[in-house]
């Protein structure tokens, strides 16, 4: 049974939750998110907290109020401080630029490539080997900085890539010639 369902998910000053049948509206100062809860999850507000319950005692409700508490406090936290993945560029050469709404990536390729910012994702380049990847929703801020690196993703001989900050990359070791 799922522990984290019955930890109510706390709403800070400044936030506004409505909720609509199954449709949940989370506002805050940074954004305005909307989620619609699964059918086996009811969601009570209830004093500055949201209650998170299962509509039936069964394993697979349990699930669902876990994973609908989880989204849910991921949309608080969003909405008030939002979220931030960072990632380095290894390799000689490799160079990261924002201009305008492109993100334009020199990643030792006989071309640029250039990444469209969406319009809910803010992308900085605080040196030209990093970039920092901000929004208020985690999945859309993971699903762009994955599509960022998937353009070159660090390997295992040299280590040349596209890296989170805080990724370990395991190194290989190069075949070795017979003498």
């Amino acid at each position: 049974m799922s522990r984290i369902a019955k930890t109510p998910v706390p709403i800070p000053e400044g936030v506004t939750v409505t909720i609509e049948g199954q449709a949940v509206q989370v506002k805050g100062p940074k954004a305005t998110l909307f989620w619609r809860v699964h059918p086996a999850v009811s969601v009570v507000q209830e004093s500055g907290a949201l209650r998170i319950m299962p509509n039936q005692e069964n394993r697979d409700s349990w699930a669902q109020a876990g994973t609908t508490r989880a989204l849910l406090n991921n949309m608080v936290v969003g909405c008030t401080r939002g979220f931030e993945k960072k990632m380095s560029l290894v390799g000689v050469g490799y160079r990261a630029q924002v201009q305008g709404n492109t993100l334009n990536l020199n990643l030792g390729f006989s071309h640029p490539v250039h990444y469209s910012i969406p319009e809910d994702i803010q992308i900085t380049t605080p040196s030209p080997t990093e970039i920092v990847v901000a929004g208020s929703d985690k999945q859309r801020v993971g699903q762009v900085a994955a599509e960022i690196r998937n353009f070159r993703p660090p390997e295992p001989y040299k280590g040349k890539g596209i890296r989170y900050a805080d990724e370990y990359v395991a190194r290989k070791e190069a075949k070795k010639k017979a003498k």
